[in-house]
Formats: structure tokens, sequence, C-alpha cells
């Protein structure tokens, strides 16, 4: 069993909004273990992933720490340098359509505003980290990687990136203010150029 720490804690970028991510190695099931606390991986899928070059191996390469190891070994350090990351534009495209859906979904007024907005906000990071990905000196997995992108940060106000954040927080551990209407009324007016930026990065991948 090996368990590691990854994320914010170990870039040293903690805020009041940070949460603690572990992921625990295990072989089979280990129901010391809880699903909502830690990200749970056989050491096969790990192996697969690092084989892959799958974003979630280079993020666990470039930042976990080692926190326990049931036989005195580091797992993922003796795994070495995870395969070149190959899936680019087909990820940039994924997260781009869940960008347009939830953006769609916004417009519209649906009833699951939180939700959408979540969703919005994780489309644009996970979009920004895959393209930053496509250099590797420049890869950035933190929440901020679109406002971080050297060549083309997210043209979106500071006040809309925090109200996407929070809706974020309120989807995934129900806590924090509510978002108002007026405060998804300025988030929607910024939509169009996020996906203009989206379709202008997707334009170089091509």
């Amino acid at each position: 069993m090996h368990i590691y720490a990854f994320g914010s804690i170990c870039r040293g970028d903690v805020d009041k909004n940070s949460d603690i991510d572990l992921i625990a190695l295990v072989e089979g099931f280990d129901d010391r273990f809880d699903p909502s606390t830690f990200s749970i991986y056989s050491y096969k899928r790990i192996k697969e992933i690092w084989e892959a070059g799958n974003p979630f191996a280079w993020h666990l390469a470039t930042e976990s720490r080692l926190v326990f190891s049931s036989d005195q070994s580091d797992f993922l350090v003796d795994l070495g340098v995870p395969n070149e990351y190959r899936n680019m534009r087909s990820d940039c495209e994924k997260f781009a359509r869940i960008f347009h859906d939830a953006a769609r979904a916004i417009e519209s007024g649906t009833e699951s505003m939180v939700f959408e907005l979540s969703t919005v906000f994780l489309a644009i990071r996970n979009f920004a980290t895959c393209f930053s990905l496509g250099t590797p000196t420049q890869s950035d997995f933190s929440r901020f990687s679109a406002k971080r992108l050297k060549e083309a940060p997210v043209p979106i106000s500071s006040s809309s990136f925090s109200i996407l954040e929070r809706a974020r927080i309120l989807s995934t551990r129900g806590k924090g203010d509510a978002i108002l209407p007026s405060e998804t009324h300025s988030v929607k007016s910024e939509l169009d150029s996020v996906n203009q930026w989206m379709n202008e990065l997707l334009n170089r991948i091509r």
C-alpha cells in the first residue's frame, strides 16, 4: 500500500478554498479507504495511465509526495517519467464540448445552475491544463491553469472566475455562499469570450 498527497498542498499554493488531495494505491479491494476522501487506484491501473501518458499520470509524477509506504519504496518514483502526452487535441475537444453543453444549459435558464456553473469551471480548468501539457515546461495542474496560460490566458474577469470557483466548491463540497442571479448574469455575459478563446486554442492545436 502507498499513500500520496498531491495538488495544491504539494504545490504550496494553498488558500482557504483548498482541500487536501490524497491517493491510495492498493492491491485489490481495501475497505480502509473512504472514496470520498481518497482517490483509490490499483497498481495495475496506475501503470496503465503511466504507459498512456495520461494527464493524471503527469499530475502525479510532477506534484505528488509520498505520505506512507508499506514496504518503504516509492512506487511512483520507481515508475519513472510517464510516456509522452499525445492526446492534447482529443482531450481539449472533449472539454470544449463539456463547456458548450454547460454554457447552453446556463443560457436556457437551467434549474441546475450551480451544477452547470461548476461544470463550466471544470471544463475551463481542464482544457487549459491539457493545453499546457503540450508544452511540458509550462504544465499547470492548478485550478488557476486557465488564468496562468502564458500565451493566451482565459479572457474572463476575476470576479466571474471567482463565481465559477465558488460554484465548483458548492457543487462538490456543499459549502459556501449561494450564487446570486446577478452573479449568474455576470458569468453569462462572458461565456462567448471563453468560447472564442477555446476555439482559437483548438485552431492552434489542429
